[in-house]
């Protein structure tokens, strides 16, 4: 492997993405090196009065079938691929011309990809393949080769090559690297745009573009770093940010639960997060009062959240956050005047995301391997609850089990979630054991407990939680007056006799929702 400085005499440019395209071919040329062009590159070029050879005089083969066939072309690929020493008597008896640079990007397929119009057959048309070959013949043959994949690398190599008259090893090794992760990114949008066969194919490949390098993880002493999943869907790294610092890994962490949670409601309403658990959830008629009522839910807790409301953030909506310090604000858009008095909250981040459908698929990675797994979207209807108590629950409890449900999938199991007419009055989550959470919950909830429900993301195993929620309670028309939760478990008629002692109802859902 030559890994000696190269001198740079002959240049291939053929760019989808013109940006720079003009000034760095003219500091090439400025330099004496030969450039070759196709199609749109050669124009722009041309126009520019830089000089430049189309690649169809150089091959002596004219570009056919609408531009398909132009650059596969031995005079090429050999000029690409040849070793400069093992292969010199091979090119002078073939009339092959080494090619020194290859200035490649491809087709935009993921800009088409966002096109709510594109076609199957359009899609396809933008799989570029001439481009990705250029790029892995010139990558692989990096002993004698350079290639450059990225407009933003194009001024540091011209830099190099004024001031050294060649190029470091060091230099083609990094673009060779980014090369071949830019055609690697590329199939694997191919891939995943054609594949159809099943959910969960034998090869995954995860097309990663990243966001920005992040001030620090969980942690200031671990490092960290954002990628965009291509093609871009809509999420937290595509939304506007009005003000605020750079959104750090905690932040954007809450900040996707808090999104996933208020997702779930058409009505208004309002999330706050902490610690990637909603410490408070509210429905109302106004965003204004949904948020009073997230907040209301666990006020010590809300201090320091992340607030995420679905309807636009107004005037009062804004007053009332002044009084509570949060560290990020997600909202589909906002008045003017309200985006004036948020500017006086200097360390509040505000993120404007327009509402539209996430992703079916989640994932988490582990030693060695990578978990997906549908997100959980199973909705639960009313007629799917079974009254297993003597006591049945009254008409307005159905609603409030319901909404709690759409809250519960959202926190960390195990998970006791205790809601009253729309809003959340206790979270018990993250604990080790259900009795713990149960706990939790309800100390939380405190006085809020009179003509509460509660809702489990799993089975209770024993009668404990039950005898535990009655002690919090002078009587059933002062604490819980109904249970949801999956069940399903050996002791489930030990737990139900449990509540007919106590006058608590309680109604199967037959599906259970942990969140780890």
């Amino acid at each position: 492997m030559n890994t000696k400085n190269i001198c740079i005499k002959r240049a291939l440019l053929s760019v989808s993405d013109k940006t720079g395209l003009v000034a760095f071919a003219a500091s090439l040329a400025q330099l004496n090196i030969e450039i070759l062009s196709t199609g749109g590159t050669h124009r722009v070029l041309h126009e520019a009065g830089i000089p430049t050879r189309e690649v169809s005089e150089f091959t002596q083969f004219p570009e056919i079938m609408g531009g398909r066939v132009k650059t596969l072309h031995p005079k090429i690929h050999g000029g690409i691929l040849g070793l400069r020493d093992a292969h010199h008597s091979i090119a002078v008896e073939q009339g092959i011309q080494w090619i020194d640079l290859v200035v490649v990007n491809l087709y935009p397929f993921a800009a088409t990809l966002q096109k709510p119009e594109c076609s199957f057959d359009e899609a396809l048309e933008n799989i570029d393949i001439g481009g990705p070959t250029l790029i892995r013949s010139a990558a692989k043959n990096l002993g004698w080769t350079a290639v450059l994949v990225d407009p933003s690398d194009y001024a540091a190599l011209a830099a190099e090559l004024q001031e050294e008259a060649s190029l470091s090893w060091d230099t083609r090794r990094r673009l060779a690297t980014k090369a071949f992760a830019h055609t690697a990114q590329y199939d694997a949008l191919i891939q995943n745009y054609l594949q159809t066969e099943t959910r969960f194919p034998e090869q995954c490949s995860l097309p990663l573009q990243k966001y920005a390098d992040l001030r620090y993880g969980e942690n200031p002493h671990q490092a960290a770093c954002a990628y965009h999943i291509l093609p871009q869907a809509p999420g937290l790294l595509s939304a506007t940010q009005h003000q605020g610092k750079l959104l750090s890994y905690n932040n954007l962490a809450d900040a996707d639960a808090a999104l996933a949670c208020v997702q779930e409601f058409s009505q208004p309403a309002c999330v706050i997060v902490k610690h990637a658990n909603p410490c408070g959830v509210a429905l109302a008629e106004s965003i204004e009062t949904a948020f009073e009522g997230a907040r209301a839910a666990d006020p010590i807790s809300a201090f320091g959240g992340i607030v995420a409301v679905n309807r636009p953030c107004t005037v009062a909506l804004a007053k009332a956050l002044a009084t509570l310090f949060v560290e990020v604000l997600v909202a589909p858009s906002y008045e003017p005047e309200a985006l004036s008095l948020l500017a006086a909250k200097t360390q509040l981040r505000v993120l404007e995301l327009q509402p539209a459908a996430s992703t079916p698929m989640e994932y988490k990675f582990i030693q060695g391997g990578l978990l997906i797994q549908q997100k959980d979207r199973q909705p639960l209807q009313r007629e799917q609850l079974q009254v297993v108590t003597e006591a049945q629950p009254a008409p307005a409890l159905f609603e409030t089990m319901l909404f709690a449900w759409r809250v519960l999938k959202h926190l960390k199991s195990n998970a006791i979630l205790v809601a009253k007419e729309q809003r959340t009055v206790g979270v018990g989550t993250g604990q080790v054991s259900r009795i713990d959470a149960v706990d939790l919950a309800l100390r939380k909830a405190d006085l809020a407990l009179a003509g509460s429900i509660l809702a489990s993301d799993a089975f209770f195993p024993f009668r404990d939680s039950i005898d535990r929620i009655a002690q919090f309670s002078t009587c059933a028309a002062s604490g819980i007056r109904a249970i949801i939760q999956p069940g399903g478990s050996l002791k489930d008629a030990e737990v139900i006799q449990a509540c007919n002692e106590h006058g608590i109802a309680m109604v199967f859902t037959g599906q259970r929702c942990f969140k780890h």
